[in-house]
């Protein structure tokens, strides 16, 4: 698994709630470039503007906003619709770039951001999550719920999130005027569950699934400064994630690299000592007992010897290694004198010590 930030929220999803998300991101393809300037047309191909609080957020949308903001205390709002022909009219100006919100209605501007939304190519909530976001409104515990919708909304392509983010806190501002509008965050999350929230069949039709649908909307109207918002928790668990990742890739590369030495050295060329007959052409094979006993050069049964560091100093270290080899006895002897320090290991007094080559029955 990659450490990645929606991996870790999917992982959160999955122990703590039960509630399994698939990877949704589509790969990234060529833009849909259609006539629409504003309506039917996806978000990459729109207009937007740079809020620091939510991100790029499509310019109709900011605009049309900013212009309820000052009606806010309009009775009905996004419940009342408005003319069909003043917003047929009000579409075709603004798919061909003229601004025309100024001198519009309130119910007609209502309408057309719920149109907007609406026919978007691609959902504000994709509907891989539709199923998703059911499971954590059908949470028992309050706390589990609002949790678990708020780690589901940052599963959000950043596109989709600031769009969402944006209007989910302006709606929150329409409810609390609800003394003046009448329209609670009940009744807002009922009129945009078919723009957001959209049942796909006629099963998800029910009144059951259809409540389920408008109380997570609410729960995104009544508290929109959790929506998009990664926990602390889940942050330090992303922080451990990778920490723990990058510390295993560390000791994976020195073990390929311990495991590749001792590849090397397994490898190393040696002569081993050969009996019998050799398959090569006598030119090319190794020298017979007969050769070594003769003033050819000698070939050494065990080659390790020169490698074996206590024979090599035991030899050099000997007095009189200019005479030859000293017996083991006389070595022996000559090191436990009263006048010596005794100075030999057990290892050498293993290498000292007489072996008779064991006969063969």
């Amino acid at each position: 698994m990659k450490i990645t930030d929606s991996n870790v929220i999917r992982f959160h999803l999955q122990v703590l709630y039960g509630i399994c998300v698939k990877n949704f991101e589509k790969k990234k393809g060529r833009l849909i470039c259609s006539g629409a300037k504003v309506f039917g047309a996806p978000l990459e191909n729109l207009a937007r503007n740079y809020i620091p609080e939510f991100g790029l957020v499509p310019c109709f949308l900011v605009d049309a906003c900013s212009f309820l903001l000052d009606r806010i205390c309009t009775v009905g709002l996004f419940r009342k619709p408005g003319s069909l022909h003043r917003i047929k009219v009000l579409r075709a100006k603004l798919n061909h770039g003229e601004e025309s919100l100024s001198t519009a209605l309130p119910y007609d501007v209502a309408t057309l951001i719920k149109q907007f939304c609406r026919e978007l190519p691609e959902p504000l909530f994709p509907s891989e999550l539709h199923v998703a976001l059911l499971k954590a409104q059908a949470l028992s515990n309050l706390q589990d719920r609002m949790a678990a919708l708020q780690l589901l909304s940052c599963l959000l392509p950043a596109k989709n999130s600031s769009c969402l983010h944006y209007l989910f806190d302006f709606l929150h501002k329409v409810s609390q005027r609800c003394s003046d509008n009448l329209m609670t965050s009940t009744n807002l999350a009922t009129v945009f569950v078919p723009c957001l929230l959209p049942p796909p069949n006629k099963t998800e039709m029910s009144e059951g699934r259809l409540e389920l649908r408008v109380l997570v909307l609410r729960n995104f109207v009544e508290c929109p400064h959790l929506f998009g918002v990664i926990p602390k928790a889940v942050l330090d668990s992303m922080e451990y994630f990778i920490n723990i990742h990058h510390l295993r890739d560390v000791f994976k590369k020195k073990g390929n690299q311990k495991r590749h030495s001792l590849k090397v050295k397994r490898y190393v060329k040696t002569v081993s000592w050969v009996q019998g007959k050799p398959k090569v052409s006598p030119t090319a094979s190794l020298p017979t007992q007969s050769s070594m006993s003769g003033d050819g050069p000698k070939l050494k049964r065990s080659l390790g010897l020169r490698t074996f560091p206590n024979i090599q100093l035991f030899r050099t270290c000997m007095p009189n290694a200019e005479q030859g080899f000293i017996p083991a006895a006389d070595a022996l002897e000559y090191f436990n004198t009263p006048d010596k320090t005794s100075i030999l290991t057990a290892m050498e007094r293993l290498q000292l010590t007489n072996w008779r080559r064991r006969s063969s029955p």
